[in-house]
């Protein structure tokens, strides 16, 4: 005998990722997800669904990846942890760098003259 799985709605799936369903809506635009509807057009969601939120949502608040970390995280065959700021892919530009530094000099020399 097969076992029919648990269907719950949007709200019950917030409460269980302690998010707000805003949150859930907004997750299944960025991330592709399609939940299954009902014909008056309700979001139904099963166990994998919750798994695959709950994953997304350990991805950006705990490990704070940004959206495109997570969902570069989340694609097949994926063996490289992409973080959010923390991880650069280019070393930072030197002029760049003597650029910023002279132009705080010169906000603290603006500072001290007000």
């Amino acid at each position: 005998m097969k076992m029919q799985s648990r269907k719950f709605r949007i709200g019950d799936l917030a409460k269980r990722l302690q998010v707000d369903r805003f949150v859930i809506r907004f997750w299944e635009k960025e991330f592709d997800i399609t939940p299954q509807r009902s014909q008056g057009g309700q979001r139904f969601y099963e166990e994998k669904d919750f798994q695959q939120f709950r994953l997304i949502k350990n991805l950006l608040y705990t490990k704070k990846f940004t959206i495109a970390g997570a969902k570069q995280q989340l694609k097949p065959n994926n063996s490289k942890i992409i973080a959010s700021q923390k991880t650069t892919i280019h070393p930072p530009d030197e002029n760049l760098i003597k650029t910023m530094i002279d132009l705080k000099k010169q906000l603290i020399r603006l500072k001290k003259l007000l």
